[in-house]
């Protein structure tokens, strides 16, 4: 028995029931979504499952079946679902393929088959309304590649300076700190000088113009770098009678604070002395200018020391900044990235179910003929018999073969077990016409003779029948989807004449041979 696999990344739930065009039999609904069936497998119980559900189903371990139990028909073990106990139900699959289906999406007119749904439309549709992965907002998936280059608010571009990525929306924000903006001198006129070097560039620039070192004793001038000096030199008088007021002040100030009759004056010009009898003579009128010029220099050293704290601050403020900025835009990348992975997952389902496609291709173009005449080779008959009596497998199909290269598309439906009066004791053969490429220019209904036989392998006496389709019966008209519904013999061979040694039955293989009159053709 051929197990399925086991990967659920690689498949999908059941196609909704509103994609047939026609009332949908039970035998097609999965009994675990209760949707068409999508690669449907059959348990040992006999019902079927999208494989996508039976393994969610069973991927903790065997389940009962629950469909078993609605029924009334649960029997252990025959009920317990269980992956190695479980086959694709290929037959199933075929048939499903073949149901007419339309499209969903508003606006939307597509229709053709579930297999032209699955492989061609199915997540393609320009109509179909999709989820941006970046902003959340649903748009068309014809307009997702216009939303996201111009109209996504949470698309990500490069900064065009520091080519950090960022979302649209901090683009602007972020130019605001960017270390590499450029930026223009007002004073020399200097273009494209980065951020991060514009404070180096204000230091040294000849034509920027600073306060002058006297501005807070008075000194109005604002002087152009390269020209502190001359200033300096030329406006030393100015600054000196700028300077006495202040140096009086402090002088009068200390000899206050000394309190009064401590200090006299003698004469002018003779400085300050103590009264007679307190001792010698001192000269201080200079002392007391030059404590107050000590403390001011402690004071503007003190000054100079918090301002350079105050950049410190200032500059492991940005840093921490830039930092936080810098994780938020990491975890929108790492989130960025997630969504890139689940986008490949659902491209990596879509090529798989293309590669089994095309590998069911490669398989009928190995069998298949351009003359009319079809021998079909069926090994391991007695396997392939006891999954039809089982119901696992009622029916097979051939692969398909071909009037002329470019005329009908026909194929074999067998059921090893019978069907309808046939049931339970003959080989039920049936002849199906098929939907081909050219049938647009071959002539319809379908009427050459069908010749269906079951060869002897001693080439004695072969089960032959053969029938002249009706013209009025829709079995031969035009085909609108994947395949005709079959018509042919469900008396084709009694079932005893497979028994024992018999001549139809060698090595487990039985041949069976289809012959299209082409007279007229």
């Amino acid at each position: 028995m051929a197990r399925i696999s086991m990967d659920c990344s690689t498949s999908l739930p059941g196609i909704p029931l509103s994609v047939l065009s026609v009332p949908m039999e039970n035998k097609y609904k999965c009994q675990q979504c209760l949707q068409v069936l999508r690669r449907p497998v059959q348990a040992q119980c006999g019902h079927r499952f999208c494989v996508h559900c039976f393994k969610l189903l069973t991927s903790s371990g065997p389940k009962p079946c629950e469909a078993c139990r609605q029924e009334e028909i649960y029997e252990e073990p025959i009920s317990i679902l269980n992956s190695s106990e479980a086959f694709p139900d290929n037959a199933a699959g075929r048939e499903i393929a073949s149901l007419p289906a339309r499209c969903l999406n508003q606006g939307c007119n597509w229709t053709g088959s579930i297999k032209e749904y699955e492989s061609q439309h199915e997540g393609r549709c320009e109509y179909e309304r999709i989820q941006c992965e970046a902003c959340q907002n649903f748009i068309l998936h014809r307009e997702k590649d216009r939303h996201n280059e111009r109209e996504c608010e949470a698309r990500t571009l490069n900064c065009k300076y520091c080519k950090m990525t960022f979302n649209f929306k901090d683009i602007k924000a972020h130019d605001e700190i960017c270390l590499k903006f450029p930026l223009q001198c007002k004073d020399c006129g200097k273009k494209k000088i980065t951020r991060e070097k514009f404070s180096d560039h204000i230091r040294t620039c000849g034509k920027s113009k600073s306060a002058c070192p006297f501005s807070e004793v008075g000194c109005k001038s604002v002087i152009e770098n390269g020209k502190l000096s001359d200033h300096e030199q030329s406006s030393t008088m100015e600054h000196l009678r700028l300077l006495l007021p202040m140096v009086l002040s402090v002088a009068r100030t200390r000899v206050e604070s000394s309190g009064p009759g401590e200090w006299q004056e003698d004469g002018p010009g003779l400085g300050l002395y103590r009264a007679p009898g307190e001792g010698v003579v001192e000269d201080s009128g200079a002392a007391a200018p030059l404590q107050s010029v000590d403390l001011d220099k402690k004071v503007t050293a003190l000054e100079n020391i918090v301002c350079v704290l105050n950049r410190e601050v200032e500059r492991s403020s940005v840093t921490l900044e830039a930092f936080a900025h810098q994780h938020r835009l990491d975890q929108e990348k790492i989130e960025n990235l997630s969504n890139k992975v689940r986008q490949l997952e659902r491209t990596l389902t879509m090529r798989d179910l293309q590669l089994s496609e095309t590998e069911q291709m490669v398989r009928e173009l190995q069998f298949c003929t351009y003359d009319g005449i079809f021998v079909w080779k069926i090994a391991e008959f007695s396997r392939r018999r006891q999954d039809a009596v089982a119901g696992r497998t009622p029916a097979m199909f051939s692969p398909a073969f071909y009037s002329s290269k470019y005329g009908y598309k026909m194929c074999l439906r067998l059921y090893l077990n019978g069907d309808g009066t046939g049931r339970g004791t003959h080989l039920s053969l049936f002849f199906v016409v098929m939907r081909g490429k050219y049938d647009a220019l071959l002539k319809w209904p379908f009427s050459q003779k069908v010749t269906l036989m079951l060869l002897d392998q001693n080439n004695r006496e072969h089960i032959i029948d053969a029938f002249r389709p009706d013209v009025t019966s829709t079995s031969f008209q035009k085909p609108i989807s994947e395949m005709n519904i079959a018509s042919g013999c469900p008396l084709f061979c009694p079932l005893a004449k497979l028994a024992g040694k018999s001549p139809y039955l060698r090595d487990d293989t039985i041949f069976i041979k289809a012959i299209v009159d082409l007279t007229g053709l």
